[in-house]
């Protein structure tokens, strides 16, 4: 593939906005690849994500954030972010004991359907370093007290191994502890979680159970972005499995399983793909 650059941005909504930015790359040599875009009537606001070839195009790519910041930001309110494909993102992995959804994300790295690199694993047990092990990726364990005690010193080493590894973006896959307002803070719209959508009607423990005995109809799960309002973050991803009364606690388990991790692996698609735009607690995202 040729090199190119994507732009994320969103906008107080106005006449020319979408002509000015295209005749900017056409007027620079770019290849328009990807267009699209979306405009929230009612609060009046304009989301574009444009792509376009580099190999051929005038501005240098280390000089192209400051034009768009000139030419366009000022001028139209923008706040954008850029991104260059040939930059992987680097993501590392939070996990605890549930090796479902940590198994489903590696196996998709190692058939090549992401153009990602995870350089590594952390979690706050040991139990699933062998999986990391399989798949000869390095594994850290830091132990959090019961009394949370050493949580702040847990926190900046694992931050530190974050900051050394340049990693962009996080993924929960059944992480059991709350991540900080540090780490939250470090990474904002950067972190991935992935839980059942039963919240707030089955909290605590066993909510497969919950909802069996409750005699629900359907099961879900929810991909999002973490924030320091627990499991309130903008939403990426979600999905639904219906459920009969033929089904046991174990089977809503299991199904509920395969479920979290498709939807974790989907919105994992999207942001890698740097196809979600956060606005209001709110995702765009784009085709």
């Amino acid at each position: 593939m040729k090199p190119t650059a994507i732009l994320l941005l969103h906008c107080p909504d106005e006449q020319g906005i979408i002509t000015e930015v295209t005749k900017f790359i056409a007027d620079n040599k770019g290849n328009i690849v990807y267009l699209d875009q979306y405009v929230d009537r009612q609060d009046g606001m304009f989301f574009m994500r444009i792509e376009w070839e580099m190999d051929q195009f005038l501005v240098p790519r280390e000089k192209l954030k400051d034009y768009i910041q000139t030419l366009y930001a000022a001028r139209y309110q923008m706040t954008f972010s850029l991104y260059f494909n040939d930059e992987k993102p680097r993501m590392a992995i939070f996990v605890s004991k549930m090796s479902h959804c940590l198994y489903d994300l590696l196996a998709r790295y190692k058939a090549g359907e992401w153009d990602v690199e995870i350089p590594c694993i952390i979690s706050n047990h040991e139990d699933l370093r062998y999986v990391a092990e399989q798949f000869d990726i390095p594994y850290y364990v830091w132990s959090i007290k019961k009394d949370h005690s050493n949580k702040d010193e847990v926190e900046k080493a694992e931050m530190e191994l974050l900051s050394k590894e340049k990693i962009t973006f996080i993924v929960l896959a059944r992480y059991m502890q709350i991540v900080t307002e540090n780490l939250i803070n470090a990474y904002p719209h950067h972190i991935i979680n992935i839980h059942h959508s039963f919240l707030p009607a089955f909290v605590g423990a066993k909510p497969y159970h919950q909802a069996w005995e409750r005699g629900v109809k359907i099961i879900g799960a929810t991909s999002h972005y973490v924030t320091t309002e627990l499991d309130a973050g903008p939403i990426i991803e979600q999905d639904v499995v219906r459920i009969t009364h033929k089904d046991a606690p174990e089977s809503l388990v299991l199904k509920g399983r395969d479920l979290e991790k498709i939807v974790l692996s989907r919105a994992v698609t999207k942001h890698i793909e740097r196809k979600i735009l956060v606005y209001n607690n709110k995702t765009i995202i784009f085709s």
